[in-house]
């Protein structure tokens, strides 16, 4: 079992910055694919950023060259710098990690959940 605990949401203005924290308990980061993916209401979660075990780093086109997935094994925790925000990057925002071997940017792959934190930016 995996205990994902998201932090850092808020609320900001348009082309402002907020960073995302994932703390992870229940199994060494190393060990696990981590992901952000973010949803709105009526709408399916949609994958933002993700950090393989091999040290890939996908992004979704929506966000490339303005957010930043990092990892700190040591801390076992997974970040998501976010620069340059639009009012459409409004969502909640959630870490997920995937035990399983093989790595992926669909949410059905995932095995682990945080609650989610929210990001509202304003126009």
């Amino acid at each position: 079992q995996v205990l994902l605990v998201e932090s850092g949401g808020g609320l900001v203005q348009a082309g402002g910055s907020l960073k995302l924290s994932c703390a992870a308990s229940g199994r060494t980061l190393s060990r696990l694919d981590m992901g952000w993916f973010r949803q709105t209401p009526g709408r399916e979660r949609d994958f933002v950023a993700a950090s393989w075990r091999s040290g890939l780093t996908p992004y979704a086109i929506s966000v490339k060259d303005r957010f930043t997935i990092s990892r700190d094994n040591a801390k076992n925790t997974v970040y998501l710098q976010m620069n340059g925000l639009k009012p459409e990057d409004t969502a909640t925002y959630y870490c997920a990690a995937n035990g399983g071997t093989n790595s992926s940017t669909r949410p059905g792959i995932y095995d682990y959940w945080g609650q989610g934190t929210q990001v509202t930016v304003s126009s």
